[in-house]
């Protein structure tokens, strides 16, 4: 069974910072990423790193604010969010996949993390 357990979440003054983690376990996963979903807004994709050679990717409203890594352990991926806006408030996910590429859609990953609260 695979679970996820995040963390890291709050409430932040805008211009402020905040690292999200994830672990999962129940398999193995080449490629784990974030999304996040405001409200009344469809979730949508954050930041990604892949299982070829740890390429990352990022929406480009956070280029340059947000920074994705793994964890020294396996399945463990970090988001370190610096210069916090207020449009950056929602739910953030957890995103994981067993296979190397990383996809933007939604719709292309099966497996979630529960979610956790970021206000700006």
């Amino acid at each position: 069974q695979v679970q996820f357990v995040e963390s890291g979440g709050g409430l932040v003054q805008a211009g402020g910072s905040l690292r999200l983690s994830c672990v999962v376990s129940g398999g193995t996963f080449r490629t784990l990423g974030w999304f996040r979903q405001a409200p009344g807004k469809e979730r949508e994709f954050v930041s990604g790193i892949s299982g070829i050679g740890n390429s990352v990717y990022y929406l480009n409203s956070v280029k340059g604010r947000f920074t994705i890594s793994r964890g020294s352990a396996d399945n463990t991926v970090h988001l370190q969010m610096d210069n916090l806006k207020p449009d950056d408030t929602a739910v953030y996910y957890c995103a994981a996949d067993p296979g190397p590429y990383w996809e933007e859609l939604v719709a292309s990953y099966d497996y979630w993390g529960q979610g956790t609260q970021v206000t700006i």
